[in-house]
């Protein structure tokens, strides 16, 4: 028995390399060659033209090195991934500026497929039709279908608070701000769609980060006696809130219910899963020079931070340290969820591996993650199979937030930028560092935020959205993930909104299985692709889905290989 299913056409393991938009690419082989970037820089090619205002005034307001997010979404239904990219914005006066910076934009994402197969992504911006004209100084963005029409939703973060858009699935949003039921003011940063109490309607969590504002702006000094940056412990965290969808476009907040003030830190980081295999989704959250929280759900709308009993709210040695950016994945294949936490420079990204029941070792130094991550400051990460072989990458994107000591003269604004990292998946516990075939993209020199993880151009590998502090925003689109065969998916609920936190096992024709799981939240206040794709090496053949939905059904199909299939639940399917 199988799902009813819609698919897209076919596209062969042999499909064309990422095309820029506008140049079609030849035919590729099999594998990469030694030269060949494995992704390409799409930017100024696919029109997506933005650059980020941080407001940066030289009194080291310290909203100014935090944003901004971006996300990769389907905004109008028509099969491919927009981009919403998140603007920041000033302090007050304009000091006689002119006038005030542009806002957040929205590029819909007008993808051609040609018929021998070549793609042109073209990204135009369509913010004033569609509704997104955003004020207030953005943080980032989480998306999600809160009303279960099938259309994807957006909740956007702020210094000042977060909004609500409803799309009336035409790629128009309203804001349904003011009768939501969310908090109006706060610093949030990371926010995530997730159907906590399994009744079919997203919740939400939205993360808080510190009590700003350019009255309490403290001066700081490094050893130097220069103006730094100061650390978030000079300011007061914020409480983070979780809240119940009433089913009628607003929600109500159960923060206190929940348990979920007994504990919180500066949060800049969140991802939600089922940690512990009890087939109910929890939440971790990364922060800021604080322990991290996991809360644990317990099934009748509560929850309990076993961080420190699970061995992921510390590092190593039983410190604190700057959590920002977070993912998890199985990354193992063992049929649980990992986690990546990304930390700043000189502390070492951390890598909690699950041993199932919601316990973790961290294997960061025996993977080879954390002392090759110590020069850099992550915020942005993301599971990735870049090369499609079947095993989660990681990749970060990274940018300094503290003007060195050694810096220039008081007030001086110096560079930020640091390259990316690309860590390969050997499939035996280790990574090695494959930053340099990651192609000349990986090491330009940004303030990387934000990173959003999707497949731009459906060609079946996963691109990235980055934006930058104070910079452009790069497309990187991948070129060598296609060459090999893989599978995607779109798990729809029978509402046909998608099935975030729905877990997949797909068994390919060599016999082995490969854990996924729909999401959209992950990286670093930033929204993903919700579909799931699944690298399968040189596996041809259909292969054997097993679907665990978010209500705890189960169904089972058979789907072809290289293309995307939408199975929807429960139609068809094994119980």
């Amino acid at each position: 028995m199988g799902f009813e299913t819609r698919t897209c056409p076919k596209w062969g393991v042999l499909a064309c390399a990422a095309v820029l938009a506008g140049v079609s690419a030849t035919c590729a082989g099999t594998r990469e060659s030694a030269d060949d970037p494995w992704f390409v820089d799409a930017t100024m090619a696919s029109g997506l033209a933005f650059t980020h205002h941080n407001a940066r005034t030289g009194q080291f307001y310290y909203p100014e090195v935090i944003a901004p997010g971006v996300a990769l979404f389907d905004g109008d239904g028509d099969g491919d991934l927009d981009a919403l990219l998140i603007q920041g914005g000033d302090f007050g006066p304009r000091n006689g500026q002119a006038s005030p910076p542009p806002g957040s934009r929205f590029y819909r994402n007008d993808l051609r497929v040609r018929p021998d197969g070549t793609r042109s992504v073209t990204f135009t911006d369509a913010t004033a039709a569609s509704g997104l004209t955003l004020s207030g100084y953005g943080m980032g963005v989480a998306a999600g279908d809160i009303d279960n029409d099938g259309c994807v939703d957006l909740l956007i973060t702020s210094l000042d608070g977060t909004r609500l858009l409803r799309n009336d699935c035409r790629g128009v949003f309203t804001d349904i701000s003011a009768r939501s039921g969310l908090a109006p003011t706060g610093w949030s940063v990371s926010a995530s769609f997730v159907d906590f109490d399994r009744d079919g309607w997203l919740d939400l969590f939205v993360g808080h980060y510190l009590t700003w504002d350019p009255s309490l702006n403290t001066p700081c000094f490094g050893t130097s006696g220069r103006r730094v940056y100061c650390a978030p412990q000079v300011y007061r965290a914020q409480q983070s809130h979780l809240y119940r969808n009433e089913h009628d476009g607003s929600f109500s907040d159960v923060t206190v219910a929940a348990g979920l003030a007994t504990q919180f830190g500066p949060a800049l980081g969140v991802s939600t899963a089922d940690f512990n295999g009890d087939g109910w989704i929890d939440i971790y959250v990364a922060n800021d020079r604080e322990e991290n929280q996991l809360w644990i759900n317990r099934h009748g709308g509560t929850f309990d931070n076993l961080g420190l009993l699970s061995g992921t709210a510390l590092g190593p040695f039983g410190q604190p340290k700057s959590g920002m950016g977070v993912d998890a994945g199985d990354i193992d294949d063992d049929g649980d969820e990992d986690l990546v936490v990304t930390n700043l420079t000189g502390e070492g990204h951390d890598l909690y591996v699950n041993d199932g029941t919601g316990t973790f070792v961290n294997a960061s130094a025996v993977a080879g993650i954390s002392h090759r991550s110590l020069p850099y400051t992550g915020f942005g990460a993301g599971w990735i199979d870049v090369d499609n072989d079947g095993w989660l990458d990681l990749l970060t994107v990274n940018g300094a937030v503290q003007i060195p000591d050694t810096g220039a003269a008081d007030g001086a604004l110096a560079p930020l930028g640091q390259a990316q990292q690309l860590f390969r998946n050997l499939g035996n516990g280790r990574f090695d560092e494959a930053t340099r075939a990651g192609g000349p993209a990986l090491l330009r020199s940004d303030a990387s935020r934000g990173a959003a993880f999707g497949d731009v151009d459906n060609d079946g590998d996963t691109d990235v959205v980055v934006g930058n502090n104070g910079g452009p925003a790069q497309l990187l689109l991948n070129a060598i993930g296609q060459r090999q065969h893989w599978v995607g998916l779109r798990l729809r609920t029978a509402s046909g909104s998608d099935a975030l936190g729905a877990r997949v096992a797909v068994t390919a024709a060599d016999g082995r299985t490969r854990w996924r799981r729909a999401r959209a939240d992950g990286s670093y206040a930033s929204a993903n692709d919700p579909r799931v794709l699944v690298g399968l090496g040189s596996s041809a053949g259909p292969v054997s889905v097993r679907v665990i939905w978010p209500g705890g059904r189960i169904d089972e199909a058979r789907v072809e290989i290289d293309r995307y299939t939408t199975l929807v639940e429960g139609r068809g399917g094994t119980p």
